[in-house]
């Protein structure tokens, strides 16, 4: 996987802590940058621990399952970036709490890396240098919603639908990639 690819990946992972960031900063009202920094880190934090526990529990069974791995890889990330789809067309609201407490946080930082953890089983199916990418999934992560409190407070629920759509197409783009890749034998 370039670096191109993994930019890709880290970006469609985080649209979903953008957009609970953008709840997080609409709830809060006037932010200050601790509370940037401490959504960043609950976010970024998981959304790099999930992929690297993804790929422990992955590497376990890559021998057996190597014939079809990149059907699997596509699955995942088809799944998950089809769910983002969905719920980006719900009209369901979140009602987003200005709390930053642990256990105001720590729900929502685990299940926005729920896919992140999907994402890091079909790492160990495909040829990716794990330490590096979940370093920098969690640092993409981090930065983006630290940025997503700021525009939250700023501007309001007006491009959470966006960020999910945008995230779900590009996970979705992405296994989509892996699959004819593999196809036609360029993996």
């Amino acid at each position: 996987m370039g670096l191109l690819e993994l930019f890709t990946l880290a970006v469609g992972l985080s649209m979903d802590a953008f957009a609970v960031a953008l709840c997080k900063g609409l709830a809060i009202g006037k932010v200050r940058w601790r509370d940037c920094c401490l959504v960043g880190l609950w976010f970024g934090g998981f959304q790099a621990l999930m992929p690297a526990l993804g790929f422990l529990l992955g590497a376990q069974f890559r021998d057996q399952i190597m014939a079809y791995d990149h059907w699997i890889a596509f699955a995942l990330l088809a799944l998950i970036g089809l769910n983002m789809v969905r719920e980006s067309f719900s009209r369901e609201e979140e009602k987003a709490s200005a709390s930053l407490s642990f256990g105001a946080m720590l729900p929502m930082a685990v299940a926005t890396s729920i896919d992140a953890l999907a994402v890091g089983v079909s790492f160990a199916f495909l040829q990716v240098d794990v330490g590096p990418a979940v370093a920098f999934i969690g640092c993409t992560t981090f930065l983006l919603s630290a940025l997503g409190v700021v525009l939250g407070s700023l501007l309001g629920l007006r491009f959470k639908r966006w960020a999910e759509l945008a995230g779900g197409v590009i996970l979705t783009l992405l296994g989509l990639r892996i699959l004819i890749e593999h196809l036609m034998g360029l993996a």
